[in-house]
């Protein structure tokens, strides 16, 4: 028989971040929105009680603490409000929840009269609806004409001030009031928000012949987050320093190599990764970073980068043989992730998700050093019973 559960998730998961072992797996819960919305509706789980509404969506607080998920996140979106869209109390505004984010997270998405949108940074978007659910494509890219520095210049930049950190303490303090949950704060993207304005070719193409380009893009990017992160981490330290990790994302890999050469990465996008990584450990907040794909070539840079958690492990992509990278790097690098959403996950039987489970578990955690999750968001195809029995097994 199983022993009960005996430290708070907060605890679960620092005590997987130190490498030791603790009582169980701690796990977290990424997934589409379809996905959130058929297990809610399957499971039914008790909402009573949670909120605030503003913050919290009752229904997915209330299926996160019914899969006992140790890991909570607050989103920097969720604290923007840029001022001339409130100024327009006429148009259409889309509260878009996000599926990149385990709580709604919600941030402002201004809607077009053609169904597309755009966001804070101008990235201009529209939704694909296929059989099994909606995923996200580029409509158009709005710095792609820019020809110079003084092109860039005049795009409109958020600014910092459109952020307000005041709530989160109070955020915080909500979740605490049910269970002490391992908090974690995610910032955005360097690479990937660049490639999203200027457009994926010609960011890549800039790399190569005209790097002053994406360079100035990407300075402008990290530069809001920066302070963006360093607001956060001085009123959460003003408030008793209860925020527990920092989180960042910026895809370079694809399923069967890099996005980028290693060469080309080091010299133009690294030093960006790094500067957000020292500000988080000048505070004393390990760092959590995300990046798909065929990335292995890299980790012992994410390593001496400063990296603590790696998210989210995809074992299908080239190269990355968990029991090899758990092997060579696990003393070093906590590892998120890992079960597998392009097979196990949509088409496996329950068993067979669970034995999945049971595997990562046993090489991953061995020792601690791992949260056990989803290699990526649990995909619209899934079966909600599969989703039960990842959650199910993670407990025994």
């Amino acid at each position: 028989m199983t022993p009960s559960p005996s430290l708070s998730p907060r605890s679960r998961v620092q005590t997987a971040l130190r490498h030791q072992q603790p009582d169980r797996a701690p796990v977290d819960f990424l997934a589409t929105t379809e996905i959130w919305d058929r297990s809610i509706a399957e499971i039914k789980p008790d909402a009573t009680g949670i909120g605030p509404a503003e913050f919290f969506d009752p229904a997915r607080e209330a299926l996160l603490r019914h899969f006992s998920v140790d890991c909570r996140v607050m989103s920097y979106d969720m604290f923007c409000t840029p001022p001339e869209w409130l100024i327009h109390e006429g148009a259409a505004v889309d509260w878009w929840v996000s599926m990149a984010r385990s709580t709604p997270n919600r941030m402002w998405r201004q809607c077009n009269p053609d169904d597309t949108f755009n966001d804070i940074w101008s990235t201009h978007s529209y939704r694909m609806e296929t059989a099994v659910g909606s995923y996200e494509g580029f409509k158009t890219w709005p710095l792609s004409k820019a020809e110079t520095i003084e092109d860039l210049k005049k795009h409109p930049w958020p600014q910092p001030d459109w952020w307000d950190f005041g709530p989160l303490p109070g955020i915080m303090k909500q979740l605490d009031a049910h269970e002490e949950y391992h908090i974690r704060f995610r910032i955005g993207s360097v690479f990937e928000i660049g490639w999203q304005l200027r457009g994926l070719e010609e960011f890549m193409m800039d790399l190569a012949v005209n790097p002053s380009l994406p360079l100035y893009i990407m300075d402008r990017l990290c530069e809001i987050y920066l302070e963006n992160l360093r607001r956060v981490l001085e009123a959460d330290a003003a408030a008793g320093g209860r925020l527990d990790m920092v989180y960042f994302y910026d895809d370079i890999g694809t399923q069967n190599s890099l996005l980028i050469s290693r060469k080309m990465w080091k010299e133009y996008v690294r030093p960006y990764h790094v500067k957000l990584i020292d500000l988080a450990h000048q505070y004393g907040k390990p760092v959590m970073y995300h990046t798909d794909g065929a990335i292995y070539p890299l980790i012992p840079d994410f390593i001496e980068m400063g990296v603590d958690v790696l998210n989210p492990l995809q074992p299908d992509a080239q190269g990355m043989d968990m029991d090899k990278i758990k092997a060579e790097f696990g003393d070093k690098l906590t590892f998120h992730g890992a079960v597998d959403i392009m097979r196990t996950l949509p088409r496996g039987k329950p068993q067979e998700v669970m034995a999945e489970v049971r595997r990562r578990v046993a090489t991953l955690g061995k020792n601690g050093g791992y949260i056990m999750a989803s290699s990526h968001h649990i995909q619209p195809d899934t079966p909600v019973a599969n989703v039960r029995a990842m959650y199910d097994l993670s407990l025994r």
